[in-house]
């Protein structure tokens, strides 16, 4: 068991990382899980990987509640605040295309979680980094209130087509954010909102199939779970503040070569995983 717990630290360590930085949890999970293989059933880790996100997202509630609880006090009084409820409306909106297209997510992963997939899409998405911070003006949108409804939605549809392996939620919502003109840092933020019905809803429906699948948990498996959720949570605090200071200096380039860079090494390892 400890050896398992082990493995759970790593993986909680690399989805705390890789779930906000525009990089791809998916493509450093495939390179990981090559020496990182847990006693587990495979539905356990198809479930594994997703509600491992649960600790990524309550990092997002912890550093910025203040912004995102729609409730406060004056003199002594519960007060509505107007501006959280529109920036609410607005994640709801950006939610929408991703509704659409979940029913679609079990099949995506049965059939383009590999190699192939997921360096084409870590390549792609590095290029469009490069492109578009090459062509960078200044940004129409420089703070959360002045996103519209219509950049909502477009940034959702961005988000959607995360459901392919490799893409990354946050490298997708990122890059369409900028073709919008919305500045690094407001971009950055709002990815970060829009991940919490988005992979809350992912990680219950995750649950739900595990549970009526008939597959037993073990107590093993429960602590894997619980581990990786809890080092998710501690890394991806440090990975957001992370960011969120790195956009107020830096553009998105260097992530942009990184995600190049990776991709060239998941196809190496796909053709030396084919040549053994």
């Amino acid at each position: 068991m400890f050896l398992e717990i082990i493995k759970a630290i790593l993986m909680g360590i690399v989805e705390g990382i890789t779930e906000w930085l525009p990089i791809s949890s998916t493509g450093h999970m495939i390179l990981l899980e090559q020496v990182v293989k847990f006693n587990a059933s495979e539905e356990f880790m198809s479930m594994f990987r997703v509600v491992i996100q649960l600790g990524a997202i309550l990092a997002v509630v912890v550093l910025f509640w203040g912004r995102l609880w729609p409730f406060g006090l004056r003199h002594g009084r519960v007060i509505s605040k107007p501006g959280v409820w529109q920036l609410w409306f607005k994640v709801v909106a950006a939610t929408l295309p991703v509704l659409v297209i979940s029913p679609l997510d079990d099949w995506m992963e049965a059939h383009f979680y590999n190699y192939i997939t997921v360096a084409a899409m870590l390549i792609l998405y590095g290029v469009l980094f490069l492109v578009v911070e090459s062509r960078r003006t200044a940004p129409r949108v420089t703070h959360l209130e002045q996103i519209t409804y219509r950049d909502a939605l477009i940034i959702g549809v961005w988000q959607m087509l995360a459901i392919i392996p490799g893409t990354s939620r946050s490298g997708a919502t990122i890059v369409g954010g900028l073709l919008l003109g919305l500045s690094r840092a407001c971009v950055a933020e709002f990815t970060f909102y829009l991940a919490i019905p988005v992979m809350a809803g992912a990680s219950l429906l995750k649950v739900l199939k595990f549970a009526v699948s008939g597959v037993a948990i073990t107590g093993t498996e429960v602590a894997v779970l619980a581990v990786g959720c809890v080092v998710a949570f501690v890394v991806s605090l440090a990975a957001i503040r992370f960011l969120m200071d790195y956009v107020k200096r830096h553009n998105f380039t260097f992530f942009g070569i990184y995600r190049i860079a990776l991709g060239l090494v998941v196809l190496a390892v796909a053709v030396v995983s084919a040549m053994v």
